[in-house]
């Protein structure tokens, strides 16, 4: 899924330009808190942030000096075929300069900026420069079928050989009319436009004017309709690369032979109500009433093929096997745009105690792709900029099912939608919901057929207690539970159960909800039930808002534990009997030993 650019905006001298590059190429201007007056969103230090939308895969154009991004982005720098565009922009607007990722965007947003102000575009990709043409970054509507040649091609053309520019779809790649085809007397490199799979040693570009319509029975093997799929495509001859979306009827966005069908060849899949798929009737071939009377339309196969234009045709008719259909269509030119919705998603996004530092990479860029924020309002303030310019629907605390329903109906609208979590989403959070609402039957209050058909992903997140024990020590060393403490949804009789239990296996316990404005008992119950079984001396964390600027870490033995220096902020981790809290470096460090001082030989190859 596409991510919007992040306009930064440093200094109040160029202010004006980050605004003038924000409105030509339709991004958000973050700026430097204290330096600029008007922004989306405000940060505090540059590196930081820059280095934040980077892992988050945000593409990024700073209206500062080049070094100020290189010395933010160099240290995350791995994979240049992942990595987003960056570009930096002089404060007058006089020079746009792709950084990174020229081949990923950063050349094509560098020209469109310089058009934009008048600018020189200091591109410095030696394709782009020599020969106006980059053979790994064709237009949109364009596939280039043989990624591994491309960089031997632009070699050999920089080198002084001939392009030879042949195929049956030639006519229609006039953005490869640049490259030198008069050096005859050089080898020639052999670049074909064509709809058909490549041949061996030539470099080729697929246009995208084919689309599939397919349909299937409810849990269709997907080895059949990929077969299917397969025979029709050899029948036209007809590459992965030019098939521009596979389409079908909105009943299937969670059939599993259409989603497998769909990664296999790489193309998006496109969904369309009943109703849209009916209003194509007049243009199909093969109506049918059956079908009609089945799911609302009278073609899935045949009207899907043909619904990504006006233009487009059937090629291939409607074929079946006892279980799947599948048509092409094509359209007259190269497709650049999706009719139609995509599946939509619903990403379960534990942030961990709020911190980029202490936020995953995946999180951040599942934050970045989403086109609406779900959550507790002062979880989304959390992620400070990362937010701005998102559509947020703020929840209080409490009434987590309504949270968890409306994300998912959103989702089911062909959204893109997270929900943020502290912590880790799936513990103690909204991860378990979510999908206790999506297994509910229709009688049991859950969520709409469509809402139970959006695909759910869930990123990790740093929980409280993983956060507890980094800053003990290692607490967590050996055996250990998390318990929560609150009893709105889980009987006492059962909490209490749980803490005897865990206090008779001498688990390590990472306290969770352990108090609340009304709930002050059940933690001084827990504390009297372990000192039955632990030594008055066994160490206690208290941790509150950690990873956060007023985090407060205070150690107890258990005897001295009291429940009015807890709140609802703080983790207690009590250690198990083999627990020790020792003055360590520069302050106390809580660890719970593995055991290997008791053992004298055997086998150490879980030692980690």
């Amino acid at each position: 899924m596409a991510v919007k650019p992040v306009v930064l905006a440093l200094s109040r001298s160029g202010e004006g330009v980050a605004h003038r590059v924000a409105a030509a190429i339709g991004a958000s201007v973050h700026g430097r808190e204290g330096r600029v007056e008007k922004a989306d969103a405000f940060f505090p230090n540059a590196l930081d942030h820059a280095r934040d939308l980077f892992a988050a895969g945000v593409p990024i154009v700073g209206v500062c000096a080049s070094g100020i991004l290189i010395r933010a982005v160099s240290p995350l720098l791995a994979d240049k075929r992942s990595e987003p565009p960056v570009l930096s922009v002089a404060d007058d607007g006089s020079v746009v300069v792709p950084l990174l990722g020229g081949h990923r965007g950063a050349n094509r947003l560098a020209k469109e900026i310089a058009a934009a102000l008048g600018a020189k575009a200091a591109v410095t990709t030696a394709g782009d420069v020599a020969l106006g043409v980059a053979l790994d970054e064709p237009p949109e509507g364009w596939v280039l079928g043989t990624p591994e040649l491309a960089k031997g091609a632009m070699a050999d053309l920089l080198s002084g050989k001939s392009a030879h520019i042949c195929g049956d779809e030639a006519a229609k790649a006039d953005w490869l009319d640049d490259l030198p085809t008069e050096r005859s007397w050089r080898d020639e490199v052999i670049i074909e436009a064509t709809m058909e799979p490549a041949r061996d040693g030539v470099v080729t570009f697929h246009p995208q004017r084919a689309t599939l319509g397919v349909g299937c029975a409810r849990n269709c093997p997907p080895e059949e309709l990929a077969g299917l799929v397969a025979r029709m495509m050899d029948e036209a001859a007809l590459a992965p690369g030019a098939i521009h979306s596979i389409n079908t009827i909105d009943l299937k966005a969670d059939e599993p032979a259409i989603l497998e069908l769909a990664r296999s060849i790489g193309a998006p899949l496109r969904l369309f109500s009943a109703a849209e798929l009916d209003g194509l009737t007049a243009r199909v071939e093969n109506p049918s009433d059956v079908v009609f009377a089945e799911v609302g339309t009278h073609s899935v196969a045949e009207a899907g093929a043909i619904s990504q234009s006006k233009k487009s045709v059937l090629w291939y008719q409607k074929e079946k096997t006892a279980n799947a259909t599948c048509a092409i269509g094509v359209a007259p030119e190269p497709l650049t745009g999706l009719l139609g919705r995509g599946r939509g998603r619903l990403a379960l996004v534990g942030i961990g105690p709020g911190q980029a530092a202490w936020r995953t990479p995946e999180a951040s860029k599942l934050v970045a792709e989403a086109d609406e924020l779900v959550g507790y309002g002062l979880y989304i303030d959390l992620l400070g900029s990362l937010a701005a310019g998102k559509e947020r629907h703020d929840f209080p605390l409490g009434g987590e099912e309504a949270r968890c329903r409306f994300a998912l109906e959103r989702a089911a609208e062909g959204r893109n939608v997270a929900i943020i979590c502290s912590g880790d989403a799936g513990i103690y959070a909204m991860g378990a919901l979510v999908f206790e609402l999506m297994d509910r039957g229709p009688d049991e209050m859950g969520v709409s057929d469509a809402a139970r058909r959006v695909d759910v992903i869930s990123a990790p997140g740093v929980s409280a207690l993983q956060g507890a024990a980094a800053r003990a020590g290692a607490p967590l060393g050996h055996d250990f539970c998390a318990i929560s403490l609150s009893d709105l949804l889980t009987p006492r009789e059962d909490i209490l159960r749980r803490v005897r239990a865990a206090a008779e296996g001498d688990f390590v316990i990472a306290f969770y909800n352990p108090v609340s404005k009304r709930r002050r008992d059940l933690l001084a119950l827990a504390r009297d039930i372990l000192l039955e079984h632990r030594p008055k001396d066994c160490p206690v964390l208290l941790a509150s808002s950690l990873g956060r600027p007023e985090e407060d870490l205070r150690y107890r033995a258990l005897s001295d534990l009291q429940v009015d220096e807890v709140d609802m902020l703080t983790v207690v981790l009590v250690g198990s009997s083999n627990s020790r809290l020792a003055a360590l470096g520069e302050g106390p460090r809580m660890y719970t030993p593995r055991g290997y001082a008791r053992r004298i030989d055997g086998d150490l190859s879980d030692a980690g």
